[in-house]
């Protein structure tokens, strides 16, 4: 549970908004993190003399850029770029690119401040940042995909790089997205800098179980969760928002350890498949024909039903794995779900939840994994691959798969203990910013202000 506002939190928040207008997203983000610091600033006051908080809410830089490029009917379209470089106390900054009509300064700012913790709860040496861009990729030739990412990468890439700045994919950016960009990275600065992308093709550079990492991610930390009330995933019947890559490995490693996964969603609303979801046809559906939602149940038959604009809450299940976007599961949704019987609840997108909806599902004792902690699979396995590239090795995908598996451990097991150590047993997401923070103040402290 929250820490009682202090007059320092107070005033922060305050400072913050002031100079951060209409971004949303990035006041909730802050605002959830700094609820649960309250035991460590009272155990560690040198971080308060030292400013960290303030410090640690204000990005190191932030990169915004038009990105201009030619649509195959010779038009010329403007989009906006940017790069949010938030925290390097820990290693170089890390974190996705996302492409989605939706993208704005104050999206990729709360993304590069989860980017922070996430990173710092992996142990790995990798700051936090993101970027993106305002452009849709969506029904955009690949030719077109490939003149805006070239001229997003013609400005990116003076301010990348293996030891400053390592980009990876997010929504909207995919295989075909990062080996668009790699290519005209490689062909500006003359350099083949593996480390500075990752997401990249096995052929050239990626890591297995890239693509599958936070989906797989996600359900590994799941399994804690449940193993912390003596539960597995066994016969669990489970409700999954989403059909993108989170999703669709998310589907498919429960699958795989014994789970029931009855549900996928998108925008226009979602299916519900009382067999169990196919995985395969959903794969078809939603990576090759690049279709609905909706396609699924027309091709799936009787056991599978599409319901318009509905949500996956509203179907009965011990687990819920959110994997599409922030703030889809508000408090009526958790509501839904408590009437359905949830046990779980693991973050696979960013922010997923709201603050209603974590707060009653947690007064419910229902154990919940916030995403910067249950998500943080995709971009460990990105920081794997960067150690692959430094090395010029590739490893097996049962290696990578090993060790993700141990990093989803650690992450738990972390999370747990800094939760139980600051008085707050079972609160993973008090467990998961104090452990984020207290990794990275240790490392600012040490380098002085800057």
């Amino acid at each position: 549970m929250p820490h009682p506002t202090s007059p320092w939190h107070a005033a922060l928040e305050e400072q913050l908004v002031r100079r951060n207008p209409g971004e949303a997203e990035f006041h909730q983000a802050v605002r959830e993190v700094l609820e649960s610091l309250g035991p460590l600033l009272d155990a560690r006051p040198e971080f308060r003399r030292a400013a960290l908080l303030e410090r640690i809410t204000e990005p190191e830089r932030q990169v915004m850029f038009r990105v201009p490029w030619q649509d195959d009917s010779g038009a010329v379209q403007v989009n906006r770029g940017f790069r949010v470089e938030f925290n390097s106390a820990l290693g170089p900054y890390k974190g996705g690119l996302r492409f989605h009509p939706s993208v704005n300064l104050g999206i990729v700012k709360f993304l590069g401040f989860e980017q922070i913790f996430k990173n710092a709860l992996t142990g790995l040496g990798i700051g936090g940042g993101k970027g993106g861009s305002d452009f849709d990729p969506r029904g955009r030739s690949d030719a077109e995909v490939m003149r805006f990412c070239q001229s997003f990468m013609t400005e990116l890439h003076r301010h990348i790089g293996a030891h400053t700045d390592v980009p990876a994919g997010d929504i909207g950016v995919g295989s075909r997205e990062i080996g668009y960009l790699f290519g005209q990275y490689r062909r500006i600065t003359n350099r083949w800098e593996g480390g500075a992308l990752t997401g990249k093709g096995l052929l050239w550079g990626g890591s297995a179980a890239r693509t599958q990492a936070t989906g797989y991610g996600v359900v590994l930390f799941a399994g804690h969760l449940l193993r912390s009330r003596g539960q597995d995933w066994d016969g669990r019947q489970v409700v999954v928002s989403g059909s993108g890559n989170v999703a669709l490995y998310a589907i498919e490693k429960a699958q795989a350890l014994g789970a029931n996964v009855v549900t996928a969603s998108d925008s226009g609303g979602y299916v519900v498949d009382d067999k169990g979801i196919d995985l395969a046809l959903l794969k078809q559906v939603k990576e090759r024909d690049r279709a609905r939602i909706s396609a699924y149940a027309q091709a799936r038959g009787g056991s599978a039903r599409y319901v318009a604009g509905g949500r996956v809450w509203d179907v009965p299940a011990d687990v819920a794995l959110p994997c599409a976007t922030q703030n889809e599961l508000d408090a009526d949704g958790a509501r839904a779900l408590l009437r359905g019987g949830v046990k779980a609840v693991a973050e696979g997108a960013n922010m997923p939840a709201t603050p209603g909806a974590v707060r009653l599902l947690q007064e419910n004792g229902v154990v919940f994994g916030p995403g910067k902690a249950a998500n943080a699979g995709g971009v460990a396995v990105s920081a794997l691959e960067m150690r692959q590239n430094a090395a010029r090795e590739q490893w097996s995908g049962a290696r990578a798969e090993d060790e993700l598996d141990a990093i989803m451990r650690s992450v738990h097991d972390t999370c747990a203990a800094t939760a139980e150590r600051y008085g707050v047993p079972g609160d993973y997401v008090a467990g998961a910013n104090i452990a984020g923070f207290e990794r990275v103040a240790e490392a600012m402290l040490a380098q002085g202000v800057i």
